[in-house]
């Protein structure tokens, strides 16, 4: 409710950002023994992320290379069995507004660079800003829902020009050149992209997925997803015995999921949200209020 205010002051967001942990950033294997690997070292993981997103935050509200920020938001999240991400939303002043198809050009990309033009964005596009392959391709992939279609829409439309579309993100400009690069063993063209900036990819080297959020019907929907709370898991306890009854509904326990680069972000007293503005909500006890209108009654 605190970031929803944001809104009602500022205005809706105009950048969704999520940027995920590279294991491979030099930062982190300078430090590594010859023996050792990365995911054995969460508090080298999460200590490296926390200066990746301080720079980030720079790059965004002080070298302001999106525009000028009139308010933003982030909170950290960290997979169970994968790597922490960052969820950013950005708030730009009225004067840096995303509003046409070709401010949206000049900022995301969507298509597989020219190799010989952009060999170093070339190969980090292949690197991190691959979707899959799911669908028909891998129908067992994570993103897979019951009923048999990719829950993020891959793989997207060809497009010869942006366009705003029907829904909350824009539809991105993805021409069919006839391009297909191998990706973990199938060759995917221009509609597996993930939209991108060419800039923020080059310099932090990880996941880095950019969308313009040019329709408020998205704002609910993104402020529910960053702030959906901590990872839960369901559990029982029970001895070996076969022949003891089980009572499930005595036995289920609902717990917090804490992975090891949670646990160590933690133990250092780094920051899980953050925001630009402070809001505060302004709560009467039940009490309090009765009192008042009983006083206004007798007035």
């Amino acid at each position: 409710m605190d970031a929803i205010a944001l809104v009602q002051h500022f205005g809706k967001p105009d950048l969704f950002i999520t940027m995920t942990c590279n294991l491979s950033w030099m930062e982190i294997k300078e430090h590594l023994i010859s023996t050792d690997e990365a995911h054995n070292r969460p508090d080298l993981i999460s200590r490296v992320f926390r200066a990746k997103i301080e720079e980030f935050k720079n790059d965004i509200l002080k070298r302001n290379i999106f525009g000028k920020v009139a308010a933003f938001m982030y909170t950290v999240e960290f997979q169970k069995q994968g790597l922490p991400h960052a969820h950013f939303l950005i708030i730009l002043t009225n004067e840096y507004k995303l509003l046409t198809p070709e401010a949206y050009d000049n900022i995301i990309r969507a298509e597989i660079p020219d190799e010989n033009a952009e060999p170093d964005l070339y190969s980090l596009v292949l690197k991190h800003m691959m979707h899959g392959p799911c669908g028909n391709l891998n129908p067992t992939n994570s993103c897979m829902k019951k009923k048999g279609y990719c829950k993020f829409k891959y793989p997207k439309s060809f497009a010869d020009r942006t366009s705003k579309g029907v829904e909350s993100y824009p539809i991105y400009r993805r021409r069919n050149t006839g391009l297909v690069v191998k990706i973990r063993e199938q060759y995917l063209d221009n509609s597996w992209v993930v939209p991108y900036n060419p800039f923020l990819l080059g310099k932090f080297d990880c996941h880095v997925n950019v969308e313009i959020c040019y329709d408020i019907k998205v704002v609910k929907y993104l402020y529910k997803y960053i702030y959906k709370g901590h990872d839960k898991i369901a559990f029982s306890v029970h001895n070996n015995d076969t022949n003891t009854e089980v009572d499930e509904i005595k036995e289920y326990h609902s717990a917090r999921w804490v992975s090891p680069p949670e646990a160590m972000w933690r133990l250092y007293g780094f920051s899980i949200s953050e925001m630009s503005s402070t809001a505060c909500s302004l709560q009467l006890h039940l009490k309090e209020n009765n009192l008042f209108h009983s006083e206004a009654a007798q007035m």
